[in-house]
């Protein structure tokens, strides 16, 4: 199919009319080379992206396996009770992972909220459909080691609990009280067996306070049974859309049945708290489907697949003098995939790891890359799990092209600066639906900025540089768990500034910003001899 053709069926209806091939939505699209005019995004206007990182959300986390794509075909056509559905998921899923239960969510994070709801009602709904109001309740507090604190701990906060973080083993028994519901730890962070804070040792303390572990392993390879209820967990959670490669909005949990009851009971269709999270029959039958095959794929197979991309891909790049590879193999479950690292002299080939990764970014054939630079060497990092046949020759070739390309010398000399930064500033910042007034202070010695960028909630350093009057500053925002970055790109004079600011995945704002100006009162002080007579 033709991209005019495809525009032309979009312009009459919308793909659930049914326009569309069948094969290309059920399976046959998957086939088709990255490069064709028929791949679906184009008829968007968006070009897709080879993915050399890995199992990344952002760009999709993982192809669906045929096996899914089946699966959840042979879902659609037909209607099924919810409960009766999850009450046989559980069954089967329980069969294959050698486990007592298991149960199918809208991904990892759907899986932790409806696991900390369960451990804060208890599967009383009187107290589910309060959530996240939790006055009264006599489970509030979830206890978390600071090396687990992570952005996807806002799913449990979601519940309204009260977070708990410690950093010792004997801070965690002093912390366990009884409002204590649950304790949560991320893998792999300092958790592994014979650490000081490992998951035993962890075990080891709540197991006599009959406290719930729960172990997020998102991005784990799923072992049988899964290893981390053997060390001591209550329930262990994947991502579905992974390395498992199920559908992209599924997650799974697996352990104590009574607990995973009560999570489901938390989830959609019923409702509460999460109804929001809900999960297609599709979508469950393909999770199940997903399972199923990672019991009988050819994984050393896979690896040996994965290894030959990387090798193809070694041999185009290192034709280039100086360009040097090494392929990295990981020992753990998480993000388990062989790497490869393409490396070289800056200043030899004049261009940086990161400008090689931009450039693929932004510029067909685009690649999904990792990338580095420090003490005068570059690199690009390549990850071949979700790389689809045939695609190790176009990022070979791409990467040749770039590397080999002759450029001018790579420059540190900067154009001197045609404005003066330092002062104090009032900042307006304008995100898609509101304005925050924020205040900068700056000193400016030459092209280099530095100073304080008080925000809506902190004060923070700020860095940056100027060129002529084009100026560019950064300042992060950090909480437990999260990070904000704010680049300022944009131009300005000696009274004024605006332009944009990337926010990475929270995409962009605008700003405005204008040196403040005070009051002058020249008024004498006067400074008493002593304490006052009176007042």
């Amino acid at each position: 199919m033709k991209r005019r053709e495809i525009m032309k069926s979009l312009s009459i209806a919308p793909f659930a009319g049914g326009l569309m091939y069948h094969d290309e939505l059920m399976g046959k699209a998957k086939k088709t080379n990255q490069q064709s005019d028929q791949n679906i995004y184009r008829s968007l206007g968006i070009e897709p992206v080879i993915n050399c990182r890995g199992t990344f959300t952002i760009i999709g986390g993982s192809i669906e396996r045929p096996e899914v794509l089946k699966a959840q075909e042979a879902a659609a056509g037909h209607f099924v009770q919810y409960d009766e559905m999850a009450e046989g998921v559980g069954k089967r899923l329980a069969e294959i992972t050698k486990t007592e239960w298991g149960i199918i969510t809208s991904g990892c994070a759907g899986a932790m909220k409806h696991v900390t709801a369960a451990c804060v009602t208890g599967g009383n709904p009187e107290k589910l459909v309060r959530i996240p109001d939790l006055t009264g309740f006599d489970k509030t507090e979830v206890i978390i080691p600071s090396y687990s604190r992570n952005a996807y701990d806002h799913a449990l906060r979601n519940i309204g609990v009260t977070l708990v973080t410690v950093d010792t083993p004997e801070e965690m028994e002093k912390a366990i009280n009884s409002k204590t519901a649950m304790i949560y730890i991320m893998t792999p962070k300092a958790s592994e067996t014979g650490e000081p804070f490992s998951l035993e040792v962890i075990a080891d303390i709540a197991k006599p306070h009959n406290i719930p572990i729960l172990v997020d392993a998102a991005a784990e390879n799923l072992t049988i049974p899964p290893v981390h209820l053997a060390r001591g967990a209550t329930v262990v959670t994947y991502s579905g859309g992974k390395a498992i490669c199920g559908p992209q909005c599924t997650g799974l949990a697996f352990g104590d049945k009574n607990l995973l009851m009560s999570a489901w009971q938390a989830s959609a269709p019923h409702h509460g708290p999460g109804r929001d999270n809900k999960v297609g029959k599709e979508e469950m039958m393909g999770m199940l489907a997903a399972v199923e095959a990672w019991t009988t794929r050819n994984h050393p197979q896979e690896w040996q697949t994965w290894l030959d991309r990387l090798d193809y891909i070694s041999k185009k790049v290192t034709k280039i003098k100086g360009v040097e590879t090494e392929i990295k193999e990981p020992s753990g479950l998480n993000n388990r995939a062989p790497m490869l690292m393409i490396s070289w002299d800056p200043n030899a080939l004049n261009i940086t790891g990161y400008q090689v990764a931009e450039d693929c970014a932004r510029k067909a054939p685009r690649l999904a890359i990792g990338d580095g630079d420090q003490d005068q060497k570059a690199w690009v990092t390549v990850t071949p799990s979700q790389m689809q046949d045939g695609e190790e020759k176009i990022v070979a070739d791409r990467l040749h092209g770039l590397l080999s390309e002759k450029r001018p010398a790579l420059t540190s000399d900067l154009k001197a600066a045609g404005v003066n930064l330092t002062g104090h500033w009032d900042l307006e910042i304008q995100y898609f639906s509101s304005v925050s007034k924020h205040t900068l202070f700056l000193e400016q010695e030459d092209n280099w900025v530095h100073g304080l960028h008080q925000g809506d909630f902190d004060q923070r350093n700020m860095v940056g540089m100027v060129e002529g009057d084009q100026v560019k500053l950064r300042s992060q925002f950090r909480v437990p768990g999260d990070n904000v970055t704010f680049l300022f790109s944009g131009k300005a004079s000696d009274e004024s500034m605006e332009g944009d600011i990337h926010l990475g995945e929270y995409l962009t704002a605008k700003f405005t910003a204008k040196k403040a100006t005070y009051k002058k009162n020249r008024k004498p002080i006067e400074i008493p001899g002593g304490p006052p007579l009176a007042t």
